[in-house]
């Protein structure tokens, strides 16, 4: 019994996949949405209940479904592990799965490949539950190649215009670069332990013997892995892109399931990285060097989304940065913070382009408040978690990270203080410059301005109060549900801060920080009515950050220029000269068949002359020897 309903977690999902693929055109939209939907809440409720349980007994549900490899000694088995991290993901990527899907119901109502939509959606959501749940790393991997895919589907679903099926390509590619670190670890791993099982896994490490040199290599191949997948430096330009999708896209990507991939294979295999220090201080410094680069280029962006991307990109760092100074239960908790407000973020966004007729330039928006009251709302309760004002989630998520990293290493708590001032500042930009002041959008675009319908709304309110009370699994007065219920997962579980006077004082000056990023925004945007001027009027350092400090135009001179350089040599040059050559070999046996079948002309004389001269050399050379 208990094995049939852990199997309708991982299948329900992709039951709505073929029931898409299969009925979905015929059935219509409503089916379409619908079941999709459904499918998702269905894993959801199996979801909540299988945590209650293991929240009461404490003893993670296995559940093995069949042997899949047996050569020599290696051994692995197809099984599903709920533990006590794997349901923490399973609730945000079902839960708020489930809501991305009830909004796309609305949002996208009127595109002609709703089910085709529906079907993707649900597919990605499958993969991510095949990622979270697996018993070992090669089941992960599977997951972690599938939703690679439906990024890619779903980056590109419209792929009439080739801007977005460039960014599609683009996810796909730098995720490929990122997959060859993890499978190139894969493999170290499985060489040196000859398993991938992640229990057999971590006894055969903690038991001692381990060679800490290949360790190390495995543990920063696995790390590169989780550079591609969760976007860090220098694996991080493809997001930003990917915001070329619909809007619940970019909300399931960023908030509940693709870019956590990597924080979840760094927290499952963390017995890993504890014996590789050297790897850690990688991750905490590729972490904190990430949410600072990403945070200032989103001072300067203009397009609602690529704002929130980059602040995804920053967040992300922040989680990197708690998990390379080993405090996964930390980097775990901004994660699920993240989830709500980032989802409420993007959701929101959505709304707002929406009722803007897809128009994503915070410089032709302004005044929407009054108009979308829900919307407005929602988005600032969740801007005002993301910048680390109490009592929302965020406050408490992001000052453990910062406490942590300034009890660990000063310079990267000063680092991480800046990206999270800088998230503060471009948070309120955008929302002074989205809903505040008049309206700087068309005549047309003003008369169709509308508060979007209750089920866009609806999971913005839900994704808002959970902004809002999120912080409550984690406090920091010693109350933290959260680590208690991450302890058996951590031999050195990342202790709880007593809260002292320098505790204190470092949440005032974080707080005071994120006070100061919205005074700035307020004196600039509200109070002095700055709108940020057209791209072509910018100058000096605003347009080299706006430009993302040219990275991708670096990318292009020294990588995708050589390539592609090489590539036409090879077709120019190099396999004309090929063919060529196989081609004048055939000449040459066409040239020798011709000159023997001038021999082959039917001449009974010319036979047997031939063959008495070849009798003759045989005769010869045998008696010779």
């Amino acid at each position: 019994m208990e094995k049939n309903l852990v199997l309708i977690v991982l299948l329900a999902p992709f039951i709505g996949f073929l029931g898409n693929v299969f009925f979905g055109k015929k059935a219509g939209k409503g089916f379409a949405g619908a079941l999709g939907t459904v499918a998702v809440a269905i894993s959801f409720a199996f979801s909540v209940y299988f945590f209650l349980q293991v929240n009461q007994t404490g003893k993670p549900i296995a559940v093995t479904l069949f042997d899949w490899i047996s050569v020599s000694n290696f051994k692995l088995d197809i099984g599903i592990v709920l533990d006590q991290l794997s349901l923490l993901w399973l609730l945000f990527v079902t839960g708020i799965g489930s809501l991305i899907h009830l909004y796309s119901i609305s949002y996208m109502h009127e595109d002609e490949n709703m089910h085709k939509f529906f079907s993707y959606l649900n597919l990605f959501v499958f993969f991510m539950i095949t990622l979270v749940v697996g018993s070992n790393i090669l089941i992960m991997f599977i997951g972690w190649e599938g939703v690679g895919l439906c990024s890619y589907l779903l980056i590109g679903f419209w792929y009439k215009n080739q801007e977005y099926n460039d960014a599609a390509k683009k996810a796909f590619i730098m995720n490929r670069i990122g997959d060859l670190g993890f499978l190139i670890g894969i493999f170290i791993l499985g060489s040196m332990f000859s398993t991938l099982d992640y229990a057999q896994l971590k006894a055969a490490i903690t038991a001692g013997n381990v060679d800490t040199a290949k360790l190390t290599v495995a543990a920063l191949c696995l790390f590169i892995g989780a550079m591609g997948k969760s976007a860090q430096l220098p694996l991080y330009t493809w997001l930003p892109d990917a915001m070329a999708g619909p809007t619940p896209v970019s909300a399931l990507i960023h908030a509940a399931t693709m870019v956590t991939a990597g924080i979840f294979m760094i927290t499952r295999l963390n017995f890993i990285f504890d014996l590789t220090p050297l790897v850690q201080n990688i991750i905490a410094i590729v972490g904190a060097v990430t949410a600072l680069v990403a945070a200032s280029i989103g001072l300067f962006q203009n397009d609602i989304k690529k704002v929130l991307a980059y602040s995804t990109v920053s967040q992300l760092g922040l989680m990197f940065l708690a998990l390379g100074l080993g405090a996964y239960n930390v980097a775990v908790f901004h994660v699920i913070t993240h989830a709500f407000f980032k989802a409420c973020l993007f959701l929101g966004s959505g709304s707002v382009i929406h009722a803007m007729h897809h128009e994503q330039d915070m410089r032709r928006m302004g005044g929407l408040r009054k108009i979308m009251p829900i919307t407005f709302a929602t988005m600032m309760i969740a801007t005002l978690a993301i910048s680390g004002i109490p009592p929302f989630s965020g406050f408490f998520s992001k000052d453990e990270i910062l406490l942590t990293a300034f009890h660990a290493n000063i310079p990267l708590w000063i680092i991480a203080s800046l990206a999270s001032i800088m998230t503060a500042f471009y948070m309120f930009r955008l929302m002074y410059l989205t809903f505040y002041r008049d309206f700087r959008g068309t005549e047309e675009q003003k008369h169709h301005l509308h508060e979007s319908p209750s089920l866009m709304t609806l999971p913005l309110i839900v994704l808002a109060i959970l902004s809002l009370v999120g912080g409550v699994i984690s406090l920091p007065f010693g109350g933290s549900w959260l680590n208690h219920y991450l302890a058996p997962l951590f031999s050195g579980s990342h202790a709880e801060h007593h809260l002292g006077t320098t505790e204190y004082i470092l949440m005032a000056v974080a707080v005071a920080g994120g006070l100061i990023g919205i005074g700035m925004a307020y004196a600039k945007f509200l109070k002095g009515g700055a709108v940020p001027k057209e791209d072509h009027e910018m100058t000096g350092l605003a347009k080299t950050i706006y430009h993302k400090y040219y990275v991708d135009e670096g990318y292009m001179a020294l990588i995708v220029k050589p390539i592609n350089g090489l590539a036409r040599f090879f077709r120019d040059t190099l396999e004309p000269a090929l063919s060529q050559l196989v081609f004048s070999l055939g000449s040459l046996a066409n040239g020798l068949g011709n000159l023997g079948a001038r021999v082959q002309n039917g001449s009974i004389g010319l036979y047997l002359f031939a063959f008495v001269i070849g009798f003759s050399v045989l005769f010869i050379y045998l008696f010779l020897a």
